[in-house]
């Protein structure tokens, strides 16, 4: 099977979360149904940008493989190759993470 290519449109991004702490300061491990889903991520894919509602150009700030937060509740959940991944709009990432 051809490895899948994803090319997000306009300004989504596209994003694999990265794995959640699977144990706690005292030493418990979480089992996968009590993780809290990550909000960081790794960025694998930009789109090309959009336009604001004037016409004027909206840049992508955000690049391939920068580490980004994104918000808890925005964004799609895809499957790529078996993996949970996101698909966000720009506007719903917070921050670069260096």
């Amino acid at each position: 099977m051809a490895k899948k290519t994803i090319t997000p449109l306009f300004d989504n991004v596209l994003i694999k979360p990265l794995e959640a702490e699977q144990k706690l300061p005292s030493g418990l491990v979480l089992p996968d149904s009590a993780k809290e889903k990550p909000q960081m991520g790794e960025v694998m894919a930009v789109g090309a940008g959009t336009t604001d509602e004037k016409g004027n150009p909206v840049t992508m700030i955000v690049r391939v493989g920068q580490k980004v937060m994104y918000k808890k509740w925005g964004g799609n959940e895809i499957k790529v190759e078996g993996q949970d991944w996101m698909i966000v709009e720009q506007k719903d990432i917070l921050a670069i993470v260096e």
